[in-house]
């Protein structure tokens, strides 16, 4: 049996970046225009995400950081990919 998450468009966000770091500030207004314009769910550290370059740190932090933004507005899905197979699956969950 199929179970459908959501109906609509699924938005794979960008991760900015101002000094070398996350820019927690553009972020939240990218977020903020996605779902302002009709986006049904947000991915963040997709590909589009730059999860090969962030630490597990920091991906854990822009994890918690958009689930607060979004605040069950949309649904979120996370990417878990990675460019090394065997230390994706050896991640923390």
């Amino acid at each position: 049996m199929n179970k459908v998450i959501f109906k609509g468009s699924c938005v794979a966000l960008v991760t900015p970046f101002k000094n070398n770091a996350v820019d927690y500030e553009a972020l939240e207004k990218i977020i903020n225009y996605q779902i302002e314009n009709g986006t049904a769910a947000i991915l963040v550290l997709g590909t589009t995400g730059e999860p090969p370059t962030l630490t597990v740190e920091e991906k854990h932090e822009i994890i918690k950081f958009a689930n607060k933004v979004i605040n069950k507005r949309v649904k979120m899905i996370v990417g878990t990919g990675g460019n090394n197979t065997q230390k994706v699956v050896d991640l923390p969950q």
